[in-house]
């Protein structure tokens, strides 16, 4: 079993010891919140970014609620790194009433998208079969079909034209440039 740390423990940490917070989420989970000062590597590559975590601090592994975090841990603890998982995760931090780094579009995370909507397939192809004609029961194997090949091949064509919608979009906006009699780094 890993060390761990509660949200209680980490918010007092805040700011005043030194530490690597890792959130090991997706990226867009990532984005659509997080504990201030986490960095984001995610779960599928902290193996080939072990060099972006510092050796001389403890590393605190965070996910949504533990599991993920827990995994990663015996990812990299044989390499000798200080590691602990705040418990609960980010989900704790929630419900502990502690403030979230969000994008301004709050944007469920591409992977849920994917999961509603294999998941909605599914139901409408079973739902459909039992009740209309057994031919819809195809469109629960395609989902499924979909889902065994984006597992196998880390390509999902769901996600991908989920990715185009609209709310999926990243925002155009540009920061307004500084006044020119500004200097940079003053």
């Amino acid at each position: 079993m890993s060390a761990t740390i509660s949200v209680l423990q980490l918010k007092q940490l805040n700011g005043r010891a030194r530490g690597q917070w890792i959130d090991v989420r997706s990226a867009s989970e990532y984005a659509t919140g997080h504990i201030p000062a986490a960095i984001n590597i995610p779960m599928e590559q902290i193996e080939s970014r072990m060099e972006d975590l510092r050796p001389d601090v403890p590393i605190v592994l965070i996910c949504q609620g533990g599991v993920r975090a827990r995994q990663v841990v015996r990812l990299i603890e044989p390499c000798g790194k200080d590691v602990v998982v705040l418990e609960g995760g980010t989900s704790a931090w929630i419900e502990a009433g502690f403030p979230l780094v969000s994008n301004v579009a709050s944007r469920w995370s591409l992977e849920r998208q994917v999961r509603l909507g294999a998941g909605a397939m599914v139901l409408l192809g079973v739902t459909l079969g039992l009740t209309l004609n057994p031919l819809w029961v195809y469109l629960a194997g395609f989902a499924g079909l979909g889902l065994t090949v984006a597992g196998l091949s880390n390509f999902c064509p769901m996600a991908l034209l989920l990715g185009k919608l609209p709310w999926n979009q990243a925002s155009h906006c540009k920061a307004p440039a500084p006044p020119a009699d500004r200097a940079c780094c003053s």
